[in-house]
C-alpha cells in the first residue's frame, strides 16, 4: 500500500479514535442513512417501467390472465381494483400477443360487431338474423358499460320479424339489466341516457320501449315511458330539494342564516296521457267549395192524381186545382278550417305542493308577514289552482342544542389548536435541542482534532530539534575538506518533517515564537 494512503487511514483511525459517544453515533447513524438510501435508489433504478396491458377487465379475465403471467413467469402489478393490469414496459407487445393467443380476455370477444367475422357463406338467413341481433346486443352493452358507474351491462333486443302476411308490424322493445360499481346508484339522468341510446340504435324503437333493471331488482324504466318507485322518489325529492334551496337562500338574505327553516311537500304526476282534439272553424271570405241547386215543376189542366185522403174517404188535393207541381232546393258545401292538435304529457309534472316556512321570532320580529309570504308564493312557484298552500310564520327558536354545539366546537378547535402548538414547540425544542449537541459535537470534534495534531507536531518537532542539534553538536570542527554526504531521511522523520512545513505554512506565527523558545532556552 503507498505510504500516502497508509498515512491517510492512519491518521483517519486516530481521528475516529478521539470521538465522542455522540459523535460516533452521529458518524454511524449517518453511515447507515448513506447505506440505506444508496440500497433505496438502486432499488428504484432497477425497478423496470410497468405499462398498462389491459384495463377495464373483469375479475375473471384478470384471474386467467394473472395465471398466464405467473407461468410466464412476467413481473405484474393490480391497479383500479384490479381491472387493471400493469407489466414492464419490454413485455407489453409480447404479453398481449401471448395472452390473445390463448382466447383471453374472454369477455370482450364474447359479443359485437366481431361476431359477423366468424360467419361463413353457407349461414342460413335465420343464423345470420340471429347473429346480427346478438351482434347489436353486443355493442350496446359494450356502450353503456362504457359509462361512469356501470361495471356491467346487458341488453335484449325483441325485434319483430318482417312478413307480408302482416298488415301491420309490431314496434321493437329492449330490456336493459345494469349492474353497477359498489356504492353507486345511478341518477336520473343517465337512465335517460341509456333509454334513449338503446332506443336511437335500433330502427323503429321509440324510448318509450326501453325498460332498465338494476342488480337490485329495481325496475328503473319501465315499458311505456313510466319510472320505477324508486327513481320517481328520487326525482321527488330533487324537486323538493331543489325548491326549499331556493326559498332558504332568499330567506337567509332577509333573516341571516340560521333563522329560518323551510320544508317543502311536493306531490308528482307520474302518468302519461295522450289526448287528441279535433277543431271544424268555418273560413272568412272564403268562397263555397261546391253549390248544387234542384228544381222540379209540373202544371196540368187535369186533375192530379192522388191526393190526400179526406175524413170522409174522399181524396182531395192540394190548393192548386190545375194539377201544378214545383220543388227547388240548393245544397252548399263551405269552406271549413280543420284544426288536429294531439298533445302527450311527459311525466314528473307537478301535481300539487306545499311549502311551510318558520321564521325566528327574534330575527323577523319588525316582517311584514304578509309581504313575507307573497315572497315565499313567488319564489315556490306557486299555484293556487292547481291547490298549493303555503303556510309562513313566526316562532321561538329553540338554540340551546345549537349554543351548546358551537361552545363544543369552539372547545374542541381550541384544544386542536392547543395541542397543535404543544407538538409545534416540542418538535421545534427536540430540534434546536439535537441542532445544539451537533453543533456542539463538531466544535468540540474539531477543537480536540487540533489540539491533538497540535501536540503530534510539537512532539515531532522538538524530537526532530533535539535529534539535529545532538548531530550539530557531535560533528567536528569544519574543514576545509567537502562534507561528507547526508544520508536521506527514513520516511518518519520526512512525514514529521512535512507536518512541520505545513504547520508552519498554516500558523506561522505560533511557530515562530516556538521556535523563538527554543533558541533562547539554548542560548541559556
Amino acid at each position: 500500500m503507498p505510504a500516502q494512503i497508509s498515512g491517510l487511514l492512519g491518521r483517519l483511525q486516530q481521528s475516529i479514535r478521539q470521538f465522542t459517544l455522540a459523535q460516533r453515533t452521529l458518524v454511524v447513524i449517518g453511515v447507515a442513512v448513506l447505506v440505506l438510501g444508496a440500497v433505496a435508489l438502486s432499488s428504484w433504478l432497477a425497478k423496470p417501467t410497468m405499462t398498462p396491458l389491459f384495463t377495464g377487465l373483469s375479475a375473471t379475465d384478470a384471474s386467467a390472465i394473472v395465471d398466464h403471467l405467473e407461468s410466464e413467469a412476467v413481473a405484474y402489478e393490480l391497479t383500479d381494483g384490479g381491472s387493471t393490469i400493469m407489466v414492464p414496459n419490454d413485455k407489453v407487445y409480447p404479453m398481449r400477443i401471448a395472452v390473445a393467443s390463448a382466447g383471453l380476455p374472454a369477455s370482450s370477444d364474447g359479443g359485437g360487431y366481431s361476431l359477423l367475422d366468424d360467419m361463413g357463406m353457407t349461414s342460413s338467413e335465420f343464423q345470420q338474423e340471429v347473429t346480427y341481433q346478438r351482434a347489436l346486443e353486443g355493442e350496446l352493452a359494450k356502450t353503456i358499460g362504457a359509462i361512469n358507474g356501470v361495471e356491467a351491462a346487458t341488453v335484449k333486443l325483441a325485434l319483430p320479424e318482417d312478413s307480408v302476411f302482416v298488415d301491420e308490424k309490431g314496434a321493437p322493445t329492449a330490456s336493459v339489466f345494469v349492474k353497477t360499481a359498489p356504492g353507486v346508484a345511478l341518477e336520473s339522468d343517465k337512465v335517460e341516457s341509456i333509454v334513449h341510446l338503446v332506443s336511437a340504435g335500433i330502427e323503429g324503437m321509440s324510448p318509450t320501449d326501453v325498460a332498465v333493471i338494476d342488480a337490485d331488482g329495481k325496475v328503473l324504466s319501465a315499458i311505456g315511458g313510466t319510472s320505477g318507485n324508486g327513481l320517481q322518489g328520487n326525482q321527488t325529492a330533487e324537486y323538493e330539494a331543489r325548491v326549499a334551496s331556493n326559498v332558504q337562500q332568499m330567506l337567509e338574505r332577509i333573516v341571516g342564516a340560521g333563522n329560518a327553516v323551510v320544508t317543502v311537500t311536493a306531490d308528482l304526476d307520474y302518468d302519461q296521457a295522450a289526448r287528441v282534439t279535433e277543431t271544424y272553424t268555418p273560413a272568412e271570405n272564403a268562397p263555397p267549395i261546391s253549390e248544387t241547386s234542384t228544381l222540379e215543376e209540373y202544371t196540368g189542366s187535369g186533375q192530379a192524381v192522388g191526393g190526400v185522403l179526406g175524413p170522409d174517404g174522399n181524396t182531395t188535393t192540394g190548393d192548386d186545382a190545375d194539377g201544378s207541381y214545383r220543388k227547388e232546393s240548393e245544397t252548399l258545401n263551405n269552406t271549413v278550417n280543420k284544426t288536429v292538435e294531439e298533445v302527450t304529457t311527459t311525466p314528473g309534472a307537478v301535481r300539487r305542493q306545499s311549502v311551510s316556512v318558520v321564521v325566528s321570532q327574534d330575527a323577523g320580529g319588525n316582517l311584514d308577514m304578509a309581504d313575507l309570504q307573497e315572497t315565499v308564493v313567488a319564489a315556490a312557484g306557486i299555484d293556487e289552482a292547481r291547490g298549493d298552500v303555503v303556510s309562513v310564520s313566526r316562532m321561538e327558536f329553540d338554540t340551546s342544542s345549537a349554543e351548546a354545539a358551537e361552545a363544543a366546537f369552539a372547545e374542541a378547535e381550541k384544544a386542536a389548536a392547543a395541542e397543535e402548538s404543544k407538538q409545534l414547540i416540542t418538535t421545534a425544542g427536540i430540534g434546536g435541542v439535537v441542532l445544539l449537541a451537533l453543533i456542539l459535537a463538531i466544535v468540540m470534534g474539531a477543537r480536540r482534532s487540533r489540539r491533538a495534531r497540535r501536540e503530534a507536531i510539537d512532539l515531532g518537532a522538538i524530537e526532530l530539534i533535539e535529534s539535529r542539534k545532538a548531530e550539530i553538536l557531535e560533528q567536528p570542527e569544519p574543514t576545509l575538506a567537502l562534507p561528507a554526504p547526508v544520508e536521506p531521511l527514513s520516511d518518519e522523520m520526512q512525514s514529521k518533517r512535512d507536518d512541520v512545513i505545513a504547520l508552519a505554512a498554516e500558523q506561522p506565527a505560533e511557530v515562530a515564537e516556538v521556535l523563538r523558545g527554543w533558541l533562547v532556552g539554548g542560548r541559556r
